[in-house]
């Protein structure tokens, strides 16, 4: 079968390898299209330590079963289309036995810590899959990204009476936006590019912000009667943007870190003891979230088509990657198809 590798800093090959045998507890999941995810960049461009190289990227599933093992649940039926939960869990750690099973201390995501879902097949672990016949093969591949978003959301409790504001409107991003907006939240949606910014209005945000372009603090003071705002979720990783969502939420506010700073961030850190702020980490998604994902595409409400940048065969991986490197602003997401 094919499969994708990053073989070093900037290449990428098209390998042969066997079909994965299953074991009685397993599915073999025929892949049909895998979403090249920012930390595929990242992987790409050798900033991730990581991740040892070559490794198979991909974590963002959408696929077809095609094989199931003895002792898998009558339920999975070889034809359905199904997406895969790609994080592992130990059971055994804090994070595990406090039911966090998304922050496992030594979790291993598919594509990052082992080798990843961009290949012709993989053989999953039942507990592992999802799957609704109201959902497309294709649609499946953009579910991980957006729980990601969803479990945001959680983590900072949004109800129907918070201004929330999403700094980052990426993939992750539009799954917080459109998650706090089913909740009833008043969403203020930030970027520095105006299409991704229509994008947030069509998915829910009643705000938006071009933070390259506005004075982001006055801003959001006009929005919400100067006081901030009540919840800030922050789905970029850049020391500014971590220090942004201290000083613009509300006295008693909560702020949710998504992003990763890939370098040190300096802080005013009297405004987390004088504002009284829940300051959260979120990290991946439980089932739970894939789960409220899938019932929102159910719904039809998304336009998915405007979410996908670009499908390249596996043959044009190198380019896509190079592309999307060069012109990181333009993509939402890109899919690899089988």
């Amino acid at each position: 079968m094919k499969a994708i590798q990053i073989i070093e800093e900037g290449r990428v090959l098209v390998i042969e390898r066997e079909i994965p045998q299953i074991k009685k507890d397993e599915v073999l999941v025929k892949v049909k299209y895998v979403g090249f995810a920012a930390l595929t960049s990242i992987l790409f461009l050798g900033r991730n330590p990581m991740v040892k190289l070559p490794v198979t990227p991909g974590h963002e599933i959408g696929g077809i079963i095609e094989l199931v093992g003895t002792s898998v649940p009558h339920h999975y039926k070889m034809g359905m289309a199904c997406t895969v939960n790609p994080y592992t869990n130990c059971g055994k750690c804090a994070s595990c036995r406090n039911g966090r099973v998304n922050a496992c201390e030594i979790n291993e995501t598919m594509g990052v810590q082992r080798d990843g879902a961009m290949a012709e097949y993989i053989a999953i672990p039942y507990n592992k899959l999802l799957t609704d016949g109201n959902i497309s093969v294709r649609d499946f591949a953009l579910v991980e990204s957006m729980s990601v978003g969803f479990h945001a959301v959680s983590r900072a409790e949004v109800t129907d009476l918070d201004y929330v504001m999403v700094i980052g409107c990426g993939m992750i991003g539009v799954g917080a936006i459109v998650r706090a907006g089913l909740r009833g939240a008043k969403v203020i949606a930030v970027d520095i590019d105006d299409k991704k910014l229509v994008l947030a209005k069509k998915l829910g945000a009643s705000f938006t912000i071009n933070s390259k372009t506005h004075d982001l603090h006055e801003e959001i003071l006009k929005i919400t009667g100067g006081f901030g705002t009540d919840v800030v979720i922050e789905a970029v990783g850049s020391p500014l943007t971590y220090v942004a969502a201290i000083n613009e939420v509300a006295f008693s506010g909560r702020v949710v870190y998504i992003g990763y700073a890939k370098n040190e961030v300096s802080f005013q850190t009297k405004l987390f003891v004088q504002k009284e702020l829940d300051i959260r980490g979120s990290r991946n998604a439980l089932h739970s979230d894939f789960k409220a994902v899938m019932e929102y595409m159910k719904r039809q409400l998304c336009p998915i088509d405007e979410l996908i940048s670009a499908i390249y065969p596996p043959e044009k991986a190198q380019e896509a990657l190079e592309n999307w490197s060069a012109n990181p602003g333009d993509v939402f997401r890109i899919l690899i198809e089988f």
